[in-house]
């Protein structure tokens, strides 16, 4: 199957479909990897805090695919938001992942309870980064309207990507619109709810019309709603199911029905960003 590639700001693309690495043990993400190139994944997700770039890097290397055909993306650990921090970083990222640059550099939160409330300063690193060719594109994760309004009123540099959780049980629709309207494109982080969505009888039923799982039926309607996603599974055969989704098409009833499926805040399942002050010690 095809996965398309969307386009995003700065004149590059991205493919929609990718595969994560949240939570695979270092140890076991080459081979979890290698595995997901397999099935035909090309868009790996990691960060400097799930600390595998290194398994990534080695299955990538393994894989011996051409570099064009890869889109790597990691992101900026909390503890290295000053500026210094952020350079050297990413330079260590690179040697882990045996790369010489990455397709996407995305700060992972905000903070905005930590270091004096700065991220601006941050964001402007990232842009130096891109201009160094460290990085072909740059964005940021979990931003609130306010945050991705700061970023851009301070630099004027809109962010590629903006990686929020989104999924049925938290549409996250303020944080969306608001990526959309800077002209930022939506990647999707959490997108079964962690399997919460897994047993919901709307998506039941949706899923028995289509002859597909709830989970197949979930991310084809993140695909619908033009958002990036990244399942993440250890077994290839939940792999080749999570590929599966470019060979049906939901309608636009059956997408309303599953947006309304939305609790709010009651539905996330990670933490708010505006509170959020998690560093790796």
């Amino acid at each position: 199957m095809t996965v398309p590639n969307l386009p995003l700001n700065d004149q590059t693309t991205i493919p929609q479909l990718g595969f994560g690495v949240y939570q695979v043990p270092p140890d076991q993400t080459e081979a979890t990897v290698t595995a997901a190139l397999e099935v035909g994944y090309r868009h790996i997700d990691t960060a400097q805090m799930y600390q595998n770039e290194a398994g990534v890097g080695a299955a990538v290397k393994a894989a011996g695919l051409p570099r064009e055909d890869l889109y790597i993306t990691t992101k900026l650990n909390n503890g290295y938001h000053r500026p210094d921090d952020a350079r050297t970083s990413l330079e260590r990222s690179l040697e882990a992942l045996g790369l010489d640059k990455v397709d996407l550099f995305l700060i992972h939160w905000p903070l905005p309870t930590l270091y004096d409330g700065d991220f601006v300063s941050t964001w402007e690193t990232l842009v130096e980064l891109r201009e160094r060719g460290l990085t072909t594109s740059i964005g940021v994760s979990n931003f609130q309207p306010d945050h991705l309004q700061r970023i851009v009123d301070a630099t004027g540099v809109v962010p590629a990507v903006n990686q929020i959780e989104v999924h049925p049980y938290l549409t996250n629709e303020a944080a969306r619109a608001a990526t959309l309207e800077h002209g930022a494109l939506v990647e999707a982080w959490s997108p079964i709810a962690q399997g919460a969505v897994l047993d919901d009888p709307v998506l039941e039923k949706i899923a028995g019309e289509h002859g597909k799982t709830i989970a197949q039926v979930v991310l084809r309607w993140h695909i619908e709603r033009g958002d990036i996603v990244f399942p993440k599974t250890m077994s290839a055969e939940r792999m080749r199911e999570n590929f599966a989704l470019f060979d049906f098409t939901l309608s636009a009833e059956e997408v309303s029905a599953i947006s309304a499926l939305d609790r709010g805040e009651d539905g996330r399942t990670g933490p708010n960003p505006d509170t959020f002050d998690y560093v790796p010690r």
